[in-house]
């Protein structure tokens, strides 16, 4: 089991308000996500579930067992940091065991875990290695590996993929989600980058100021945003904005509409000039200024033959526009 429940968690650092009433229901197995910009209270939340830092106010259980005044190590969880940290002097599998010798785990069930470990993660080559042998994805494995051994009821993950380059990062990603698909464990998990989180969260938690501003499945997000907030922090390149007259005409404070759902027409109700133009392959991502409007991003083919300094017109897409209201809420 491992389950997780906040109730009106708040964190107050001096008169600077970081957690402002966070509540979340996280239920056994599922992966969840925090995301927001830097200074939101994401990794804040996560060292308060750990027992790393104590809430001002509020409660936190795991499997219905109020945690409170518990120790770290008395709360049943793993936490995976973004640095390694590793003991450089110790081979992968003295690593990964360290943890349950301290416990006074038998000799033979640490080396039965360290090995179960090490095929779920194929680090049965590097067992005998040291960190300084390995690869910046080889020593993330063997970190999560160590968490892993533990077999604790709930996964603590603080952004533990950002020291890596691009590559390793979609290959540990990958490893990740398989990970969770073959322990079945329960996993939260925060990152700043969004995609991150859109292909390994069953449930994405999305904070700014300290409080939630949506939950929810990631497609659900993406097609419904709560807010301008989440519309605009979710999707990349980012949504298009636009308010005023156009705006105005749709009952709304503000229109927002994505990228890929604007297209290249001839006959459009926008226009404007193509400032920059990003060849990305299978996609062209085209800046577009507008006087009225501002500037536009669209999401284009790859084989788009409109150049820098062309002047297009634009359609959105009728039943992609979303509206809001004055407040950034979403209607309708």
């Amino acid at each position: 089991m491992g389950s997780l429940s906040l109730r009106s968690i708040r964190k107050s650092f001096g008169p600077v308000d970081v957690l402002n009433g966070v509540d979340l229901e996280v239920r056994d197995g599922e992966f969840v996500v925090f995301v927001g910009p830097s200074g939101c209270g994401k990794s804040t939340l996560l060292r308060i579930i750990a027992g790393l830092d104590e809430q001002t106010s509020g409660d936190v259980r795991i499997d219905g067992r109020l945690m409170n005044n518990v120790s770290p190590a008395k709360r049943g969880i793993a936490m995976v940091f973004q640095s390694y940290a590793l003991y450089p002097h110790l081979s992968v599998a003295r690593n990964m065991g360290l943890a349950l010798q301290q416990e006074g785990v038998a000799a033979a069930e640490i080396t039965r875990r360290v090995e179960r470990t090490a095929g779920l993660l194929h680090l049965e080559p590097l067992l005998a290695r040291r960190p300084a042998e390995l690869s910046g994805g080889q020593r993330q494995r063997v970190a999560i590996g160590r968490a892993i051994v533990r077999e604790p009821s709930l996964f603590l993950f603080d952004e533990p993929l950002s020291n890596l380059d691009a590559s390793l990062r979609v290959g540990t990603r990958i490893e990740l989600a398989r990970l969770h698909r073959q322990l079945g464990a329960t996993m939260v998990y925060v990152t700043h980058d969004q995609i991150e989180a859109m292909t390994l969260a069953d449930k994405i938690v999305v904070l700014n100021g300290g409080v939630v501003q949506q939950v929810g499945r990631p497609l659900e997000l993406y097609r419904s945003p709560a807010n301008l907030f989440v519309a605009g922090f979710i999707g990349s390149p980012m949504m298009n904005f636009i308010r005023g007259e156009h705006a105005a005409r749709l009952g709304a404070d503000t229109i927002g509409v994505r990228p890929e759902h604007l297209q290249v027409d001839a006959d459009g109700p926008w226009s404007g000039i193509i400032s920059h133009a990003e060849h990305l392959g299978p996609d062209t991502m085209l800046y577009i200024d507008d006087a009225q409007l501002g500037l536009l991003t669209v999401r284009t083919l790859g084989d788009c033959a409109s150049q820098v300094g062309d002047r297009v017109t634009l359609s959105p897409r009728a039943d992609r526009v979303y509206r809001f209201d004055r407040e950034g809420r979403s209607i309708g």
